[in-house]
């Protein structure tokens, strides 16, 4: 039988099991999180919230947000927010959303509750009774209300999240049950996830990596799953040595915080085996990929994913050898084509990645515009273009080269910036890098590229240069190399490279 709802997927795993755990805190078991899940329920319920309403949540990331999540998902529609809004930003996204209530702890009262209280929209207080398990918790508040009876169907919606609204206002993004689970059933597949497996969970709960790579495939195959209260390189190793993980998820960039402290804790790796490494939500440099498969002697398996797939499309093969760096991976999922950028028809060679499946949003939410943009149907398929462009190998590996909007266009001249950040990380004190747009007078755009410097590196930008002179066609190689402490990242760690000129105060004038 095939599980189409966050409810059946946790609804048979032994009840003695663990589920959620954290630090310093005994484990939940899966008996004590279906009990909290049906609790939520009726307590929703009872205040005149169903399938139907949506819950805005705004939680510090750790098990009271996994499980908050995992729970109301089963009695209503999701909708988790970055907690590092501020209150102009909530008002938008809590309107745009049409939230019926706010969830929040029992102590905040921060930017989303004045947002929450100048729309009239009702809190939700979450409290953590003392030495409670983790991730278990109580709802209260003071909303009256018709109670509410109905329960979510595979073709309710689970969870809503917005794009990142980049270059446009953004898109809001709703996923049904069925493409929830679905993708959680496709990353216990890719994973071969199993009761023995744990994960430890560094990513943000607001995203889709966090909640469904970490949390819900997690839950989905009765694996257990400790929560970090966030990303912190200082204390990874330390979480590692209390949380006995057999696997973690996180971005390129955490993964490289991590390789600068790994040699310094040789014997938490000894100790405490990954059976494997996942990375996803951008990029992963090849050179980082095999740094991290020496150092932990794990396979390292990037993947590909976004919201509107409900996160997976494409995974490296887990078996040891298969991962190929540089490649995104094989169809982990959904069906995987090449579309034309231009015309709604599939072709062979470069062009932009399509996907077609279960996992995939029905569409944009009252955004008849960009559905019509962004979906299309051919020889029966309604297709998504992710608005990547890519190319599979003869072996059926994936390679993107890039975001089409993020392709470099110097006076006609296409530019993967992922091709010269690949050429970049090879020169040996280069740690980081991300390569970009910049505007150019003539020729519209020119490339440009930030980088950080290993410990004590005294590489200058025209050592830098000189060397991707040597590698790269002179069209291809950064005309600005601008050399930083840090370079700027997004809520969820990943580098943005549209934006990151005017960031840098690079922006020419015409």
């Amino acid at each position: 039988m095939i599980q189409t709802t966050l409810k059946t997927l946790i609804a048979s795993h032994p009840g003695e099991n663990p589920a959620i755990g954290a630090p310093g805190r005994n484990w939940l078991n899966y008996d004590e999180l279906r009990a909290l899940s049906a609790e939520v329920a009726r307590s929703l319920n009872a205040i005149g919230i169903d399938a139907s309403d949506r819950v805005a949540i705004i939680l510090p990331n750790g098990p009271e947000m996994a499980t908050a999540f995992v729970s109301i998902a089963q009695a209503a529609t999701t909708a988790p927010l970055n907690p590092g809004y501020r209150q102009e930003e909530y008002a938008f996204y809590l309107k745009d959303l049409k939230a019926k209530a706010l969830l929040v702890a029992d102590d905040y009262d921060g930017p989303a509750y004045a947002a929450a209280r100048s729309l009239g929209m009702d809190v939700i207080r979450l409290c953590v009774p003392a030495d409670a398990p983790a991730g278990y918790f109580t709802l209260s508040s003071e909303i009256s209300a018709t109670p509410a009876t109905k329960e979510p169907t595979a073709d309710d919606i689970a969870l809503v999240l917005h794009t990142s609204g980049t270059t446009s206002r953004p898109k809001i993004v709703p996923l049904l049950q069925s493409n929830v689970a679905a993708s959680a059933l496709h990353i216990q597949t890719s994973l071969k996830l199993s009761p023995a497996d744990r994960c430890m969970n560094v990513m943000p709960l607001f995203h889709i990596h966090g909640l469904i790579a970490a949390v819900t495939a997690s839950v989905a195959s009765g694996a257990s799953i400790w929560c970090a209260p966030g990303f912190d390189a200082l204390k990874f190793f330390g979480w590692m040595r209390e949380a006995h993980p057999t696997w973690y998820t996180a971005v390129p960039t955490m993964h490289q915080a991590i390789l600068t402290r790994a040699a310094r804790n040789s014997d938490v790796i000894d100790n405490v085996p990954l059976r494997f490494l996942r990375s996803s939500s951008a990029s992963l440099p090849a050179q980082v990929m095999v740094a991290l498969n020496q150092t932990f002697k794990a396979p390292v398996v990037e993947a590909y994913g976004m919201t509107e797939a409900a996160h997976q499309m494409a995974c490296n093969p887990l078996t040891s050898g298969t991962q190929k760096p540089g490649a995104v991976g094989v169809p982990a999922g959904p069906k995987m084509r090449i579309a034309h950028e231009a015309e709604d028809r599939l072709i062979n060679g470069t062009g932009e990645v399509v996907i077609s499946g279960p996992n995939v949003t029905p569409g944009y939410e009252n955004n008849p515009e960009a559905n019509a943009k962004n979906f299309f149907e051919f020889e029966g398929v309604r297709w998504f273009r992710t608005g990547d462009q890519g190319a599979f190998d003869g072996d059926g590996y994936l390679h993107l080269t890039g975001r089409l909007k993020e392709i470099i266009n110097r006076g006609g001249e296409k530019i993967s910036p992922l091709e010269v950040d690949g050429v970049l990380l090879d020169y040996p004190d280069v740690a980081q890098v991300v390569t970009f747009a910049t505007h150019h007078a003539r020729l519209g755009e020119e490339v440009a590229a930030a980088v950080v410097l290993t410990n004590k590196s005294s590489a200058t930008e025209k050592d830098i240069r000189a060397f991707a002179t040597e590698r790269m066609a002179d069209f291809k190689v950064p005309q600005k190399i601008i050399i930083l402490d840090e370079i700027p990242k997004g809520a969820t760690g990943k580098m943005q490279r549209i934006g990151l000129a005017e960031k840098l105060g690079l922006v020419e004038k015409a």
